[in-house]
């Protein structure tokens, strides 16, 4: 009786199961039940252990500073970055972002000569002595600028391509909404005291690493140490160029309001680290604060490449799939920043619902790669399908429903 009993149920909920799984099966798209569903377990992957974004404390003297790594857009120091600050010659890194702008555009060529203005002779600061009705090709007027900070050739490159220097202003004030300074505002193309004029030390890394991916044909003038003109030979400012700690670039800055500044770019082998510093109270101050805080960030962080664009990650099950697992892989690089001591506690996991409903398209987002360490902020990459999957057959479809209906979760 027992026996018989049991075949009853048995062929019963089989019956059912057949039944609901035809009455369903044409348009299911989802996942089974709700009880099929749920988050993957989160596990190390293979990779073992990897690193989180985050940035450690570290005293300096100067009032505004920020230090980030460009590849991964780790910030290593924020001291006051989203604070005005008057950035002195430093804003002539945009003055010099304008005028590439407008050769690249064809808008100008590097041997146009352009006129100098009585008004341009005149100007006072740190200058590139040009001479009074001359006229002077944009190429050696960029050199001025950048190299010998010269207000004067600001002045000449601003007359010279936008008709005054209020035109040229507003460029500056355009392209920096463009390239996506967050708050900065610019009164003149020399950088002299304004109540108008200001930015931040996140802007001014913003606009360094916008100069170095944008215009890689013109950078090398921030890394050139000295130029001559009308017969006097000036250095570039940039004291990091003589440490040999890997300096190509960018400015100075000093007016008394401002102190002495300095916005650096540092490369190391595949490292790049942007250094912005405001506020320093001498030339010498400036010099050993930005070596200081370079070694800083080069010896106490690093970069770790966890996966290459492609990488699989793992397999993921795939519901009602024409094969039951989908690659899971990342669509970029994966490369972090974290303190070296960091490493050995670094975690990388895998999040998506599991199983993943068919059809899944290559490409597709499915979930996402966790990165974290402690004391640091996490890292999060999105998962994508490395290959399609279609969806089963109609036949397929019904065993496999019927399969979870009469033995549930376990087959």
């Amino acid at each position: 009786m027992a026996d018989r009993k049991i075949r009853r149920v048995f062929i019963a909920r089989s019956i059912g199961a057949v039944i609901v799984a035809a009455v369903l099966v044409g348009g299911l798209y989802g996942h089974p039940a709700a009880a099929a569903r749920g988050h993957a377990k989160v596990k190390p992957t293979p990779a073992a252990q990897a690193p989180g974004n985050s940035a450690v404390g570290m005293e300096t003297q100067a009032t505004h500073a920020f230090v980030i790594e460009v590849e991964t857009e780790m910030v290593l120091l924020d001291k006051r970055a989203d604070e005005h600050m008057p950035p002195a010659s430093m804003s002539k890194i945009m003055t010099a972002y304008v005028v590439f702008d407008m050769l690249k555009q064809g808008r100008a060529k590097l041997d146009d000569e352009l006129p100098v203005s009585e008004r341009a002779w005149r100007l006072q600061g740190s200058k590139m002595f040009v001479p009074i009705g001359g006229r002077i090709k944009i190429d050696d007027l960029l050199k001025g600028v950048i190299i010998q900070s010269g207000n004067d050739a600001c002045l000449v490159l601003a007359e010279g391509l936008a008709g005054s220097e209020e035109a040229f202003v507003e460029l500056m004030n355009q392209k920096a909404k463009e390239i996506g300074l967050k708050d900065s505002h610019f009164a003149n193309v020399d950088g002299l005291p304004s109540p108008d004029h200001w930015m931040t030390a996140r802007d001014l890394a913003t606009l360094s690493i916008r100069t170095i991916q944008d215009f890689p044909e013109y950078y090398h003038y921030y890394s050139e140490m000295g130029y001559e003109y009308n017969n006097i030979k000036q250095g570039n400012r940039n004291p990091l160029l003589y440490k040999g700690v890997g300096a190509d670039g960018l400015k100075t800055g000093h007016t008394e309001e401002a102190g002495y500044s300095l916005t650096a770019s540092v490369k190391r082998e595949d490292r790049r680290i942007i250094l912005v510093l405001g506020g320093l109270p001498t030339m010498k101050a400036r010099a050993q604060e930005s070596e200081r805080l370079i070694d800083w960030a080069f010896r106490e962080f690093n970069d770790y490449k966890l996966f290459a664009a492609g990488d699989k990650v793992e397999d993921a099950d795939v519901w009602l799939g024409s094969d039951p697992k989908a690659p899971l892989t990342v669509a970029n690089d994966l490369v972090v920043t974290l303190p070296r001591k960091s490493r050995k506690d670094m975690k990388v996991t895998v999040d998506y619902d599991r199983p993943i409903p068919a059809p899944v398209k290559k490409g597709q987002a499915v979930g996402k790669l966790v990165v974290t360490a402690p004391d640091v902020p996490t890292t999060e990459m999105s998962l994508v399908a490395g290959a399609d999957v279609d969806r089963m057959d109609p036949l397929g479809r019904i065993a496999t429903l019927a399969g979870y209906l009469v033995w549930g979760g376990r087959h």
